[in-house]
């Protein structure tokens, strides 16, 4: 019989002591084009500061794209897709160093925060994530960010598969897309943990 602790409610799940905080690519391009922009920074603004005083680690994602010549097919044609051109050499969507690839002002990282650099639209693939939060005991990954129905909740499942606890929060995610937003919670009820910003801060305090 396993003697592992099984958390069984929110207060236990998002203990500071094995949680983190994902900020899940909030970088002005896709900040500006959500359905929810002021009340979205609002919240999270909150539930980073609530993050910072209960000491749970924070993580910043930015999505960064591979040089030209070494994406894949497969991206390539989702990014013409979704952006509405045929010469994909044309398309320099988050490039580092513009002012659509920066995180937004109103939650940016502080000095002890990680910034992760990524191409995908997972966490754990291409990045040290796994490593870093399994070497520092970390066992829940508290989700937020930018788009619900495509990062955040490829993540969310990720975490889940590999054994993490995944917890949403409803009012930090958000979407260009407000009825694939409202679709995408519907469907991380039923595959992670929901919880509004407010009974998560009301766990840390």
């Amino acid at each position: 019989m396993s003697n592992r602790e099984v958390y069984k409610d929110l207060k236990s799940v998002v203990n500071p002591e094995h949680s983190c905080l994902v900020v899940w690519d909030v970088q002005n391009a896709l900040v500006n084009s959500i359905f929810n922009k002021t009340e979205f920074l609002t919240n999270l603004k909150n539930l980073i500061s609530a993050a910072r005083k209960s000491g749970v680690r924070i993580f910043y994602t930015m999505i960064t794209p591979l040089p030209q010549g070494f994406e894949s097919g497969y991206r390539l044609y989702s990014m013409m897709k979704r952006y509405g051109t045929a010469e994909p050499g044309k398309m320099r969507f988050m490039e580092p160093g513009t002012p659509e690839a920066e995180i937004a002002q109103e939650i940016k990282p502080e000095k002890d925060d990680i910034i992760i650099r990524k191409n995908t639209a997972d966490i754990f693939i291409g990045t040290n994530f796994e490593l870093m939060t399994r070497n520092s005991g970390i066992e829940t990954i508290v989700l937020t960010g930018i788009s619900t129905e495509i990062g955040v909740e490829s993540s969310a499942r990720s975490a889940g598969n590999r054994g993490y606890y995944p917890v949403v929060v409803k009012d930090c995610v958000s979407s260009s897309n407000r009825e694939m937003h409202e679709m995408a919670l519907k469907v991380l009820e039923a595959v992670s943990i929901t919880a509004s910003s407010s009974e998560i801060t009301g766990s840390w305090r």
